[in-house]
C-alpha cells in the first residue's frame, strides 16, 4: 500500500469545523478518513458526489390535504399561545433575505 503523504490545507469558520468534528467524533471517523473517502468519491463519481442545490421551498401544490392541514393547525397553535411574530417583525426578516 502506498504511504499516505499528501496534505490538503482548507480555510473554513472555525465553528463549522468545531462542529462537523464534533460530530465525526460521535461517528468514530477521523477528519482524514472522510477526506479520503469524499476524495474518492469524487473520483468514483467523476463529480461532487452530492447535489449543490437550494431546497425548494414546500408549497400547497407539493403537500397533501394532511400534510397541509398539520402545517396549519401547528401556526394557528403557535399563535394562539403567542408564539411568533408580529406583522412588521415578519416583514422585516423577510426583507432581511432580500
Amino acid at each position: 500500500m502506498a504511504t499516505k503523504t499528501a496534505n490538503v490545507t482548507a480555510r473554513i469558520h472555525p465553528e463549522i469545523k468545531q462542529q462537523a468534528e464534533a460530530v465525526l467524533e460521535h461517528l468514530g471517523i477521523p477528519v482524514s478518513v472522510l477526506i479520503d473517502s469524499l476524495y474518492r468519491q469524487i473520483i468514483l463519481t467523476n463529480g461532487i458526489p452530492y447535489p449543490f442545490k437550494l431546497p425548494s421551498p414546500q408549497t400547497r401544490d407539493s403537500m397533501t390535504d394532511e400534510q397541509f392541514d398539520t402545517m396549519m393547525a401547528k401556526g394557528l397553535s403557535e399563535a394562539k399561545e403567542g408564539r411568533g411574530l408580529n406583522v412588521d417583525d415578519a416583514f422585516a426578516e423577510i426583507n432581511k433575505g432580500i
